[in-house]
């Protein structure tokens, strides 16, 4: 009895442990507005899910950020892409909160930044890790103020929560970080596929769309299916909350068979490493093709993700001849409010017989190994395990396009391309560069090596890649101010700069000869001085700047100005 008593209370203590409690009333809004979310946690977004919340800003820049609780800011970084000007907090209680896409810090954290910025002669910063007491916050303290920097699509402010140990995050709604949400997710679509070679549905050897009717009340109803061999589903699905029309993530996906769960997963929490795996989640081919993301309620075997619990038989359905099976695939928001479809399935074995279509490419890859293949000048290089599947690759160079398979089957890792350029002079070479093209009006750059005799660049996709030849200089236009005029009344000194080529690679400003901090809004194409950062000695200046595209090709303008002198400190 004894025994029994001990090993229920051994049961129930790992319970407890397994499943983390997270502190409800520990942490505040990051801001004093009402919450309204353009992102959820674990939205699906390119090659990683959203890893915290996109909270609006009611279309504003500039409102003030406040730190969620007591802590100290153990990181800082400012760069042109991703969070922008983002700055970490590490709290007590082993948790780390994260503010991306500021616009500028409170003035003792500016400081610190430019002084490094100006040190180094450069906006982007890198990481900067504070002394522990150097910047101590209380829960409730303005330490930033919300924008637009890096890779956001418009004004708000990302918030993350991260385990401090691990860097894990975690869904901030899990600490009560909420806004109100009474409608279950919407599915948009539903896809079936056969996933072994005897599969067949409804005679077929094909993966397509089921037509799903929505019959009220977050009950969809799908077309019968007859099947047999292995097969899986894929959903289309988004959840909307009451403030917004966002269409946004949901929570938690799964599937029942018969009322058993086959399948299950939610976006509790997620390492950084495995995100990618998103890829895998996801009918990446279909996704490619049509920019819709389906869901796939099955795990392919080289998906590494986390986030699935209690899978039966990896979500693949076992479908025998005469039977019927209630499919049921259910989707809930962090609320818990709940959607689901229910898919009649009926095992027909089928007569129909499907060949394999052959292989006629030379290059076989097999996962596992390392591959290296030429044609004509191109050669491609793939690291052991780049694929996560063999398949025999499609390779070939047509006029001067190297096509590397297609842009539909995802990678694990980064292969190398290097075209031979010999037959070129060294004036050409200068001014070619390595392009995606994929889309044949809009070429896309990709980091170019040189070398002598070859040029080389290294990617996570396939698809078609070319040399292009970039002779054009970047335009510089001056804004607001011309050569010669008092701009006393100006906060800013503003430029704008443009490449048609092969883009904008960096830039050299100056003022009277002293490097001077140049913002870059990269959607609007402006660079921003703010006069703010430093004193200017006399009313008479010179303002020049020399940019440059990714190929050396360069543009310098150069302008007097006149100012009138201030005590303006930095």
């Amino acid at each position: 009895m004894k025994a029994y008593l001990f090993a229920l209370l051994f049961c129930f203590t790992l319970g407890s442990f397994t499943q983390e409690k997270y502190p409800k009333d520990y942490f505040r809004s990051p801001l004093n507005i009402p919450i309204v979310l353009s992102g959820t946690f674990g939205e699906l977004r390119s090659n990683h899910f959203h890893s915290g919340l996109d909270i609006k800003t009611q279309g504003k820049e500039g409102l003030p950020v406040f730190a969620v609780a007591d802590g100290y800011v153990s990181r800082i970084k400012v760069q042109q892409f991703g969070y922008g000007k983002a700055i970490y907090v590490t709290h007590p209680n082993g948790y780390t909160s994260v503010y991306g896409h500021l616009s500028k810090f409170s003035d003792e954290i500016e400081t610190y930044v430019k002084s490094i910025q100006y040190k180094k002669e450069n906006y982007q910063t890198g990481n900067l890790y504070p002394k522990k007491n150097q910047f101590t916050l209380t829960k409730g303290q303005i330490f930033a103020f919300s924008g637009d920097s890096g890779g956001s699509g418009g004004p708000h402010l990302h918030f993350e929560i991260r385990n401090t140990k691990s860097e894990n995050v975690i869904n901030p709604m899990f600490f009560g970080i909420t806004t109100p949400d009474t409608k279950a997710p919407t599915f948009q679509a539903l896809h079936v596929y056969p996933l072994s070679d005897n599969a067949r549905i409804n005679k077929q050897f094909n993966s397509f769309k089921v037509n799903i009717k929505n019959i009220g009340k977050g009950k969809y109803q799908a077309d019968r299916i007859s099947a047999s061999g292995a097969i899986g589903f894929g959903v289309n699905v988004f959840d909307r909350l009451n403030r917004a029309p966002n269409k946004n993530g949901i929570y938690s996906l799964e599937m029942l068979v018969n009322g058993k769960r086959y399948y299950y997963h939610d976006l509790e929490t997620f390492s950084f490493a495995e995100t990618k795996y998103l890829n895998l989640l996801i009918d990446y081919s279909y996704f490619k093709k049509y920019r819709s993301r389906l869901q796939k309620t099955y795990k392919k075997e080289a998906n590494k993700l986390s986030i699935y619990q209690d899978l039966l038989n990896n979500g693949k359905i076992e479908i025998e001849d005469k039977r019927n099976y209630s499919v049921e695939i259910i989707a809930k928001d962090f609320n818990g409010n709940a959607s689901s479809i229910k898919i009649p399935v009926v095992g027909a074995s089928s007569n129909a017989i499907f060949k394999k279509q052959k292989d006629t490419t030379a290059y076989k890859i097999k996962a596992k190994a390392f591959h290296k293949f030429t044609l004509e000048n191109v050669t491609v290089a793939f690291p052991k395990n780049t694929f996560y599947e063999d398949l025999f690759l499609d390779f070939k160079v047509t006029n001067g396009i190297a096509q590397i398979h297609t842009p539909t089957v995802p990678l694990d890792k980064s292969y190398t391309l290097t075209f031979n350029v010999s037959k070129y002079s060294e004036d050409e070479k200068k001014q070619l560069y390595i392009a995606n093209v994929d889309y044949a009006k809009y070429p896309r750059y990709q980091n170019t090596r040189k070398r002598d005799s070859t040029f080389f660049t290294t990617t996570k996709s396939l698809g078609k890649y070319t040399l292009k030849k970039d002779s054009k200089k970047p335009t510089v236009r001056a804004l607001y101010f011309k050569d010669q005029q008092w701009i006393s009344s100006l906060k800013t000194l503003q430029v704008k700069i443009a490449d048609v080529g092969s883009g904008i690679k960096d830039w050299y400003a100056t003022i009277d000869g002293n490097w001077i901090l140049m913002e870059f809004n990269h959607k609007k194409g402006i660079l921003t001085y703010n006069f703010n950062d430093k004193k200017l000695v006399g009313s008479k200046h010179i303002f020049k700047i020399v940019v440059s595209d990714n190929v050396g090709n360069t543009t310098s303008l150069s302008r007097t100005f006149f100012r009138k002198t201030t005590d303006i400190k930095r």
